[in-house]
Order: C-alpha cells, then structure tokens, then sequence
C-alpha cells in the first residue's frame, strides 16, 4: 500500500485571475472553493467530493466581463497541481472510464494519463446556463485540466434535458474516471509505459 501523500501547491497570477489551489490525491473528498460562480463552485465540490481528492480553492476573477478566464484558468491551475502531484506516475493505473448517470442525463467518460494533452469533447451546451455559470464553458475547463495535466480525455454527453443534470454528469465521471486513472495499483511498481517514461 502506498504510503507517502500525494499533493500539490499551485499559484497563478494574471491581469485576469488570481488563484490559488492544494490538491492531494488520497484525500477524502474534502472541499473548500470560492471562484464567485456559484454553479462552478459547486461543480467543484462534487468533482473533489466523487474522485476522493482533497481540494483547497481560491479564485478571484474578471467577472464584471464574464466567466471564461476564471473557469478556464482555474481549469490551468487544478491540471498543473495533478501533473505536479503524480509526480512521475510510477504504479498508477493510468487508464480508466466512467458511465456516470445523473437522472436523465448520462455521460461517458475516458481518461489516459498518458502525458500527451487532448480532448475530445462531445456535449452540445452552447448558449446554455446554469445561474451564472455558462454551460459551455465546460468544454474550456476540460482542455486547460487535460493540457496542463497532461491527459487524453474523452468525453461524450450521451443524453439529456436538464442542464444542471448534464453538466453535473461531465463533472462528476470525469472525476470518478481521473480517480481511477491516477490510483496506485503497483507500489514501488514501474511507470505504465513501454518508453518507460510518461
């Protein structure tokens, strides 16, 4: 069993944002974020709550204009504290998927935590919100965690009516999907990869 804790620090600062982000991966789920987008926040909380991670958020933003330098580098910061905190990946599992239903709404999610950043995105939520949060700002959030984390993430919206519900089953399998992804299966083992490094 793995001992040592993995965990990150991350700071970003900007014309547009201010953030500031701990993360450890064998937590439990516990949360404290402020990004003043309510529906965000609360994406968040189930996003650490469901993959177990512990989650430590600060973020002020340019909100007078709206809501897209804030999710997307908040996306920038929390990819960089996972990158920062697998370290070299050595044990983990590396590849997981999750067919996450909320009611009506289901999406499938994919995940290698292969080094090599790219999304592919399937979820038609233009023009739609969830009190203050743009629907479709999920697709921004997803490519800055999967760039700066380094991941292959798939994501398919499968169905759904409710946006709130829609938007929550991305959140939550896509955390349930890294989860398992980033989990240590072989301590001490070596790095999932032929090449040897990830």
């Amino acid at each position: 069993m793995r001992t040592d804790t993995r965990t990150a620090h991350v700071a970003r600062k900007t014309k547009e944002t201010d953030i500031e982000l701990d993360l450890t991966l064998e937590g439990s789920g516990t949360v404290s974020v402020t990004t003043g987008i309510g529906f965000f926040d609360h994406m968040l909380e189930l996003f650490a709550h469901h993959g177990r991670f512990d989650l430590a958020l600060r973020a002020t933003g340019d909100l007078d204009v709206d809501g897209h330098h804030t999710v997307e580098d908040v996306g920038l910061v929390l990819g960089q504290a996972f990158a920062e905190a697998l370290g070299d990946k050595r044990g983990i599992r590396r590849y997981a998927w999750c067919a996450l239903p909320m009611d009506e709404a289901l999406a499938l999610v994919a995940v290698d935590v292969s080094g090599r950043p790219y999304l592919v995105y399937d979820a038609d939520l233009a023009g739609v919100r969830v009190g203050a949060f743009e629907a479709d700002l999920t697709g921004h959030f997803l490519r800055s965690l999967a760039t700066r984390a380094g991941l292959t993430l798939h994501v398919r919206l499968l169905s759904g009516d409710d946006p709130h519900h829609m938007v929550e089953a991305v959140f939550k399998g896509v955390a349930r999907a890294l989860a398992s992804a980033c989990a240590v299966e072989q301590p001490g083992g070596e790095v999932p990869s032929t090449k040897g490094t990830l």
